[in-house]
């Protein structure tokens, strides 16, 4: 008999109840603005961004209305013009070049290896072309942090870490996010915390954290912030830093706040997940298994594979199958963008080199989501049901 998955690869678990009832409480009292607040309540955004600086063991934080928007204040904040360069990877989702051309300035695309993570040998010949590096941690893969942010130091580039996809996760011990200038989360439901859309930023750099206040719409309430620079750090740009309104409003700081600290049980369990369906695709004939180096702690919220030198019309044919027995899978090797994939050719607003090793690379790579609400048994299931249709089309 033919095994079929009749889960939902879109079905998220339900909100906390903790939660649920803060956010009660912020429609009861209506001030969901994050700077309407009586004397004396801090307010759930202000935080919000107290507990995620001291969980990150960062010196600032604010949130704000999405993980782009994020992107595009910390491109502002360390003085990204119209017109500049900035680098960024090549395999990554459109909301990164998105936000480099939402400032005016034009992404140069750094290729991929077959662990899904950035091409360093490619970023080193790149690394003269612009002083930023837009470091988008795609689907949830670190590259090697110690040797990137060595090079990157040592050519004065300043490094944005994208962690939509590594919230949670470490290089080496170290929190991803906290290597570079300045760490940008997201909090959209397909994230590793959930308010629909929504935003974090976090920094060391008094500076940029000033100017990122100011940039997502403080007016002269930056005092009112609880993980934000003292007053002082605002006195020489609060007048020429420009207003580009990105705040988060109390409601989805309060549905935040109590997820945020859960995040390092979230994690074991989408780990164990993860693990279960990467042991089921082991050894599957023309699969490809993305390997974790030792050094990384990641988040497995979804899981790749490669089907290298694959035709189009075979991965098609899988991804056919695969679909008929309940397994969506994604593929970012496609002529169109579907859906969330999308290849840096794919965004006709950015001009791009050819990329011929990464672009080998990316026509095999396969995507799939690993919700919470997969049980262990629907996740061997789905591991059983790839491995078949993959080994099947292989042999054909």
């Amino acid at each position: 008999m033919t095994e079929i998955f009749t889960g939902s690869f879109t079905q998220q678990e339900p909100i906390p109840e903790e939660a649920v009832e803060a956010a009660l409480a912020v429609l009861r009292h209506g001030r969901l603005h994050r700077y309407n607040v009586v004397p004396g309540e801090p307010g759930e955004t202000a935080l919000l961004e107290q507990e995620f600086a001291a969980q990150m063991g960062a010196k600032y934080c604010l949130a704000v209305s999405s993980g782009g928007y994020a992107l595009a204040t910390a491109l502002r904040a360390v003085g990204v013009q119209s017109g500049d360069p900035v680098l960024t990877n090549a395999f990554t989702l459109a909301p990164v070049p998105g936000s480099i051309a939402s400032v005016g300035a034009k992404p140069v695309f750094v290729g991929v290896t077959e662990n899904l993570t950035i091409d360093l040998d490619d970023l080193e010949a790149k690394l003269n072309h612009a002083r930023v590096l837009m470091l988008s941690h795609m689907r949830g893969h670190l590259c090697d942090m110690d040797r990137l942010m060595q090079m990157c130091d040592a050519a004065g580039v300043v490094v944005i870490e994208d962690c939509a996809h590594t919230m949670g996760a470490a290089w080496r011990g170290q929190l991803s996010g906290r290597q570079g200038a300045v760490g940008c989360y997201s909090c959209q439901t397909y994230k590793h915390v959930n308010s629909g859309e929504g935003g974090l930023l976090i920094t060391d750099d008094e500076e940029l954290a000033a100017k990122a206040t100011m940039l997502s719409g403080s007016y002269m309430l930056f005092e009112r912030h609880l993980a934000a620079p003292a007053p002082e750090a605002f006195e020489k740009i609060k007048y020429t830093t420009p207003n580009v309104s990105g705040r988060m409003d109390n409601l989805r700081a309060a549905i935040l706040r109590p997820q945020l600290r859960e995040l390092g049980r979230q994690v074991q369990r989408w780990n164990e997940r993860y693990d279960k369906i990467e042991a089921g695709l082991r050894d599957t004939p023309g699969l490809t298994i993305v390997e974790r180096p030792e050094e990384e702690t990641y988040v497995g919220s979804s899981i790749q594979f490669l089907l290298l030198d694959w035709s189009p019309e075979h991965i098609a044919e899988v991804i056919r199958r695969c679909a008929a027995r309940g397994v969506e899978l994604k593929w970012f090797g496609g002529a169109e963008p579907t859906g969330f994939t999308s290849r840096y050719d794919s965004w006709r607003y950015a001009d791009s080199e050819p990329l011929p090793s990464s672009d080998r690379i990316l026509a095999g790579v396969m995507d799939m989501r690993v919700p919470l609400t997969f049980s262990l048994d629907d996740c061997r299931l789905i591991a059983r049901i790839i491995r078949s249709e993959v080994g099947s089309v292989f042999q054909s």
